[in-house]
């Protein structure tokens, strides 16, 4: 009997729609999964009571996104998470008070050599603060050997030995992205600390006389339009091209506590490496809901299992992922 109401409903169905059947025995599941397999159509959840089936089947939607943003295309790693700033809305709940859970140089470099084969295109040096760590210098040449590497900073820290290591990085394959909210000091302050709107805009000089790819990231904290309009400006004014601004709202995760919700469900995933795990995003990478694995290798695997889960979310979901600019 299930066989043909599936048959009759469907047929009335428009492609990609779904709808629900009741079960009369447990058998009946297996039966309407068979006949999903042999029609074509996607058996979207099915117990002892009921079945939901969407007529044909959904197009994968990672090969849908652009090709440099499918997960596992950028690998974000947390090299640490102790910073010399308190944020109030990190996301990461950096502090210098914050444990330094960092990956370590050995881990880097085995994560670099396995990533090109993994697929990874890029890879991205994130914290806490990167520049406190001491062997830094040899966790940038480790991944910029493998691949094109972005380093995440609030450059502030371009003095002494550590304006030397900076200034012993490879320019063609390193790109620094500084963290820079707001055209004028109060607003950045307010968040970051006295001070440390000047302090960044001089590690973007600092970085830009260097040689280095500049690229600059902002949290907005506010919905005035006119702020971002002003810091686009501003960043203009600094020679800062628009490809290298990367303006974003506010994410409630770690210590903000307004902002995007953003959950697995809501987000699609760039995988993320820290010293506990592989997780969905960046953004979630303090949040145990967003844990995907603990077991960082075979790489492969880990980052295949984000895959995995992203088209089971997306099989499921009511409203489509949205993504959320880290880099």
């Amino acid at each position: 009997m299930v066989i043909l109401e599936l048959i009759e409903k469907t047929s009335a169905l428009a492609e990609g729609d779904t709808i629900t059947i009741p079960l009369h025995s447990p058998d009946e599941a297996d039966l309407a999964a068979a006949w999903c397999a042999r029609t074509g159509n996607t058996l979207i959840a099915a117990d002892h009571t009921s079945v939901t089936i969407r007529r044909g089947r959904p197009a994968d939607p990672i090969s849908d996104l652009p090709a440099d943003r499918r997960p596992g295309a950028r690998l974000w790693l947390y090299t640490n998470f102790d910073c010399n700033l308190a944020c109030d809305y990190c996301c990461a709940r950096s502090s210098p008070k914050a444990e330094r859970r960092a990956l370590g140089v050995d881990r880097v470099r085995e994560i670099a050599k396995a990533a090109p084969a993994a697929g990874v295109r890029e890879i991205l040096l994130t914290g806490g603060e990167p520049f406190i760590l001491p062997d830094l210098g040899q966790i940038v040449a480790d991944c910029t050997a493998a691949l094109p590497t972005t380093l995440l900073t609030n450059g502030m820290l371009f003095r002494g030995h550590r304006l030397q290591t900076l200034q012993a990085m490879p320019r063609d394959r390193l790109t620094l992205q500084i963290s820079l909210d707001s055209a004028t000091a109060d607003l950045h302050d307010a968040h970051r600390g006295k001070g440390t709107w000047a302090k960044a805009v001089a590690g973007i000089h600092t970085a830009l006389d260097e040689g280095f790819i500049v690229r600059v990231a902002a949290t907005l904290t506010t919905d005035d339009r006119s702020e971002e309009n002003e810091l686009r400006s501003f960043l203009d004014s600094l020679g800062i091209p628009q490809r290298h601004q990367v303006v974003r709202p506010l994410a409630r995760q770690g210590a903000a506590d307004s902002g995007l919700e953003l959950t697995v469900e809501t987000l699609i995933p760039e995988v993320t490496i820290t010293a506990e795990g592989v997780y969905w995003h960046p953004v979630g990478a303090d949040n145990d809901e967003q844990l995907v694995t603990r077991d960082i290798f075979p790489l492969d695997s880990a980052i295949a299992l984000v895959q995995e889960q992203f088209r089971a979310h997306r099989a499921t979901a009511d409203a489509a992922a949205r993504t959320f600019p880290c880099a």
